[in-house]
């Protein structure tokens, strides 16, 4: 089971960090795995679930990815902007 979908009692209660976010990219890396070698050996069915795994953990990290650029102060995007004139 994805990490990211927990029972809801358990929801909230981890912090994500970098270490989440990791453990995320490497259940990916793993579910991209699974459905590579199902599809070479013409097992495309049995695709479906991890699939819908896979898109479930890309858009929760998405959203952290949204959330986290929020948080993040302004920045100049170019000294030149500035000094025009």
């Amino acid at each position: 089971m994805s990490v990211v979908f927990v029972p809801k009692r358990q929801r909230g209660k981890e912090q994500i960090n970098q270490e989440t976010i990791q453990r995320l990219l490497d259940e990916n890396d793993q579910l991209v795995r699974c459905i590579t070698e199902y599809l070479q050996k013409g097992r495309a069915t049995e695709c479906v679930q991890y699939q819908q795994i896979l898109h479930r953990n890309i858009v929760y990290l998405g959203t952290i990815a949204d959330a986290s650029t929020e948080i993040l102060p302004e920045t100049q995007t170019s000294d030149h902007t500035n000094r025009i004139g």
